[in-house]
């Protein structure tokens, strides 16, 4: 069943890459310098074979986090959730103010954005363990409506939050990968 999975979603990533070969640069398809460090910071190793009950448990964390589900597949593993919040900061505001005054143009300032949360279980090689890899993205609009910033977030206390909550919902210690 896993290996099935990851046959499936390493297919479909392969035909998205040669559907669009013409549009992606070579450079986005190359790994990161901290790629390792930021896979080990997502992913972490639970002691169960029973991966919907951990996936269950991992929705139901997201859930009290705040994040609202869009996706789920229990079958591939797969939970999508997202949250809103205010993006307005103190200084982007104070200077769109200033420049609006002194050249008298109306800059656009982020106002909205919505943090994602990407959720994958899969069985551990070893077939006793389940991993859980989580990614938190940033999705920033402006004052303009328009999408001005897409991150990654890689603040190690957010990801350390979530495996020990859901540590604590599964009663089980979750080791680094």
């Amino acid at each position: 069943m896993g290996m099935g999975r990851r046959h499936l979603l390493m297919g479909a990533g392969a035909a998205t890459l040669v559907a669009c070969n013409d549009t992606i640069p070579k450079e986005a398809l190359q790994l990161s310098a901290t790629a390792l460090q930021d896979r080990q910071m997502q992913t972490r190793r639970f002691g169960t074979r029973e991966e919907a009950k951990l996936l269950q448990a991992s929705a139901q964390v997201l859930q009290d986090l705040g994040f609202n589900l869009e996706e789920s597949a229990t079958s591939l593993g797969v939970v999508v959730g997202s949250k809103d919040r205010d993006a307005r900061e103190t200084g982007q505001i104070v200077g769109a103010v200033f420049l609006a005054l002194l050249l008298g143009v109306a800059m656009p300032v982020d106002t909205r954005q919505k943090i994602r949360a990407s959720l994958v279980t899969l069985p551990v090689e070893n077939g006793a363990d389940t991993a859980v890899r989580v990614t938190f993205q940033r999705l920033v609009w402006n004052s303009r409506n328009e999408l001005s910033k897409i991150e990654g977030i890689k603040d190690a206390k957010i990801y350390q939050e979530f495996f020990d909550k859901l540590s604590q919902s599964v009663f089980l210690n979750a080791q680094e990968i």
